[in-house]
């Protein structure tokens, strides 16, 4: 059903059809009988549950951040069936992004570019979507970034400032640091920056966790083109600073191999090309932290075998945003399907 429709999705631009569907999602999240009709369609049974982190996810299926920005449709995209949404990224205050257009289809690669740059409506507006209810069980998590006016001498005002106000609403926080559509950001991914930036964090957070008598895990999202010098250091960076885990991966400046119209469009590439290097993150995180450092794989997870692939390699939970767009709203199901019953084979 979702192959017909969405040759009818394609025909709209990238970004139209996409605030189109958060747009629905916020309709179905507010409206019960449309909350209803989404869960008893997509929802799967429950499991395989995942303790990490200080926290217990009712699956290992995740959306990535991203997929809603500004907390608008996150109640109706729990209905499909997501253990977790990340919601974000999120900046202290509202920003414009690049001009559009700024999010490209590369069909054939099954795959997106996206020059975002962060558009969002501001931290104020976000926490205002948090409050209410929550479906049960669902964990939230909230992805932080800096403005894009902000210095980098400067970025830890503003996460710090993003940690404070979501503290209270957020069960785990991601740093962002590793957009490739804000200047300058990925330096912070280098290893005294990052130190610096996790050092003024870890302390803050833990008068946090005093003040609301909850634990407050962070993460940090890097990118798939570290090299392995390079995502070695990084690891080494957030372990010494006390980070709960690490998010792999971010959109990719790659471009080896593909084709088409827009293959060569500036952003972040995402989707199946990206695929095999995530994996590979995953794995030689996994190997040279003995198993020790948690992971969330987020990259190339396109379909159940995707997913399989991420969690073998080393990853405790993985996390979709293009396989979304290509496979549609059944893809958190059929992955948790798939692992259940793998767990009740083996």
């Amino acid at each position: 059903m979702y192959d017909r429709l969405r040759s009818l999705l394609f025909r709209l631009p990238p970004e139209t059809c996409h605030n189109g569907v958060v747009k629905l999602m916020r309709i179905a999240g507010a409206v019960s009988p449309l909350r209803m009709l989404l869960q008893k369609m997509y929802a799967p049974a429950p499991g395989p549950a995942v303790s990490v982190f200080g926290l217990t996810f009712p699956n290992p299926v995740g959306l990535s951040a991203g997929y809603d920005k500004d907390g608008l449709g996150w109640r109706g995209l729990a209905a499909l069936g997501f253990g977790h949404i990340e919601l974000g990224t999120v900046t202290p205050e509202p920003q414009e992004g690049k001009p559009r257009p700024r999010i490209f289809r590369l069909e054939e690669e099954s795959a997106i570019i996206n020059r975002m740059g962060f558009p969002n409506k501001g931290k104020n507006f976000l926490v205002r979507r948090l409050q209410g209810p929550r479906p049960a069980g669902l964990i939230l998590g909230v992805n932080i970034g800096k403005h894009m006016n902000t210095p980098l001498t400067h970025a830890s005002r503003d996460y710090r400032d993003l940690l404070l106000t979501f503290a209270p609403w957020a069960d785990y926080i991601t740093i962002n640091v590793s957009s490739p559509n804000t200047t300058g950001l990925r330096d912070l991914q280098e290893r005294k920056a990052l130190r610096s930036l996790l050092c003024s964090m870890n302390p803050l957070r833990g008068v946090l966790m005093q003040v609301y008598g909850k634990k407050l895990p962070l993460l940090v999202k890097i990118s798939p083109d570290l090299g392995d010098f390079e995502l070695r250091a990084a690891i080494e960076e957030m372990q010494r600073s006390y980070m709960d885990g690490v998010v792999v991966a971010n959109t990719s400046m790659g471009r080896n191999g593909l084709k088409g119209a827009f293959a060569k469009e500036e952003g972040g590439l995402s989707g199946t090309p990206i695929r095999k290097r995530s994996t590979e993150m995953v794995s030689r995180i996994a190997n040279f932290t003995s198993g020790t450092f948690p992971i969330i794989a987020s990259g190339g997870v396109m379909c159940p075998e995707d997913a399989r692939e991420k969690l073998d390699a080393g990853a405790n939970l993985v996390q979709v945003f293009t396989g979304m767009i290509y496979r549609g709203p059944g893809l958190a199901r059929d992955i948790v399907t798939s692992l259940s019953r793998e767990a009740l084979v083996r």
